[in-house]
């Protein structure tokens, strides 16, 4: 079914159902950094404890993303979707009564499962259901409204740690799931791929996927402890790696085709994403917390200061989208990733008792100037580097190397910048390891830019070239554009 209107009352509701769901995934993934300090000191936590507490959760998401996406095809969209939903919502309360670090890192963990059942769904559900001539305007509406959500997480996330306290930071996510599990299976209808039922699906790969981040993350982040586990959980992570690698080259059906890497287009984006998504997800980590332990800002005031990354991103993204297709690719993803190292920088002078006008301000608006001039152009070339038919994966691959990313920052930065197992809980020795992490991240973007310049070459005139409209969120998944998407209906 793909004819419902976008103005009719089940198209609003079908609206209503994937950005209520989307949100919740999105805000997850940007609130917790905000109350990682108060999460820290009510469950005695060292920062090993709060790394794992957002790698958990982006760990399972990115090893079994692609595998989520899969399942609804299968087995119904509207039906995985619900049932990641209401995954979700009990992973939340899980997360929201945790007595101890233990177990709130065990339900990251699951609700990072949920997330991967959910949000592959989101769109797909948008795409399947909707009139060809409202799909377009039905996903800009959506990844618009997914946009405010991401201004308002941090502002809502700094809200509730400040006052009812951190743990409603996930309780939030029950009632939403409430209100929206029971509209998706009343309003929503049903969608498959037929071609999909004679597939197999690839568990193999995404277990060994998700296995070998797993075990470099945990070398990663236990690294201080210069163990012998840890010796031999970074080698079985690259062997792993290596087994996960030969599985998808010999499957008939693999969750990842390599050869979709023969585009030299896109290995070169996907190189560019590695480096600029690893920097952003060290970034958002640490910058909340340094205006916390450092700055002395509240919850609220942290989350407050980091707005102007995504206002900048909710008004201009989708012109930087339309300038990249007039002028190519190449200068977007050069400039971009400079402009971002430009803003890490000068948030070198962000410090003890730093004023935000003169200290913060400067550096956040030049980080989001970089991000708008960066990720529009950079999903749209990612789409664009292959054939329209494998858009879908395209746009999954690098979603997931995004997110992976990231996930490695998150525990790498902190090892490489020194930082203690009690850093959070000393501005001077924070600070510090701060300044390092920053210069760290300020070189993964140069390295970005370089990778880009060198490699990425304008598209071909004959290609499809989707618009990426109003990426509110730098996390926000990648979207394919209105003239790509009647291509292929």
């Amino acid at each position: 079914m793909s004819d419902v209107r976008l103005s009719s009352p089940q198209g609003k509701w079908i609206l209503l159902t994937t950005v209520l769901g989307s949100s919740m995934a999105l805000l997850d993934s940007t609130v917790v950094n905000v109350a990682l300090p108060r999460i820290g000191e009510d469950l005695n936590a060292d920062l090993a404890a709060l790394q794992w507490t957002v790698n958990a959760y982006m760990l399972t998401l990115a090893g079994l993303i692609l595998l989520g996406g899969s399942l609804g095809d299968r087995y119904g969209r509207r039906r995985i979707f619900v049932v990641g939903v209401v995954w979700f919502a009990a992973a939340s309360l899980l997360c929201g009564i945790a007595p101890n670090a233990g177990v709130l890192i065990a339900a990251r963990a699951l609700q990072g499962v949920g997330g991967a059942l959910l949000t592959p769904g989101s769109l797909a559900l948008i795409q399947a259901s909707f009139h060809p001539d409202d799909r377009g305007r039905a996903v800009g509406m959506w990844s618009g409204f997914g946009g405010i959500g991401a201004a308002v997480g941090p502002f809502l996330g700094g809200w509730l740690v400040d006052g009812p306290g951190w743990r409603w930071v996930f309780l939030l996510n029950v009632p939403v799931a409430l209100l929206c599990a029971p509209i998706a299976v009343r309003h929503v209808p049903e969608s498959g791929d037929g071609r999909a039922e004679h597939g197999r699906f690839d568990v193999l790969g995404a277990v060994l996927g998700a296995l070998a981040l797993a075990f470099v993350t945990y070398a990663l982040i236990e690294a201080r402890q210069g163990s012998l586990a840890v010796v031999l959980t970074a080698v079985a992570g690259v062997a792993t790696a290596v087994a996960f690698v030969l599985v998808e080259k010999r499957r008939p059906d693999p969750m990842m085709p390599l050869d979709i890497f023969a585009s030299k287009q896109f290995t070169a984006v996907n190189l560019v994403t590695l480096c600029v998504y690893a920097a952003f997800g060290g970034f958002f980590f640490l910058a909340a917390l340094q205006l916390q332990v450092v700055s002395g800002y509240s919850a609220l005031g942290a989350g407050t200061a980091l707005l102007p990354t995504t206002a900048l991103m909710l008004l201009f993204s989708a012109r930087s989208g339309a300038l990249a297709d007039r002028i190519g690719p190449r200068i977007p993803l050069t400039a971009g990733p400079l402009l971002c190292a430009a803003g890490m920088l000068l948030m070198l002078r962000v410090g003890e008792d730093a004023s935000y006008v003169a200290d913060v301000l400067p550096a956040l608006l030049v980080l989001g100037l970089g991000m708008v001039t960066l990720v529009a152009p950079l999903t749209a070339t990612v789409l664009a580097s292959v054939d329209v038919a494998r858009a879908g994966l395209a746009s999954g691959v690098n979603n997931a190397a995004a997110r992976a990313a990231g996930l490695i920052a998150v525990a790498a930065l902190p090892l490489i910048a020194g930082m203690g197992e009690e850093a959070y809980r000393s501005p001077g020795a924070f600070d510090d390891a701060f300044g390092r992490a920053m210069t760290v991240c300020a070189g993964l973007l140069v390295l970005g830019a370089g990778v880009a310049f060198a490699t990425v070459r304008p598209l071909p005139p004959d290609c499809t070239r989707p618009e990426c409209l109003h990426h509110g969120s730098v996390m926000a998944p990648p979207l394919e554009g209105q003239r790509a998407r009647k291509r292929l209906a």
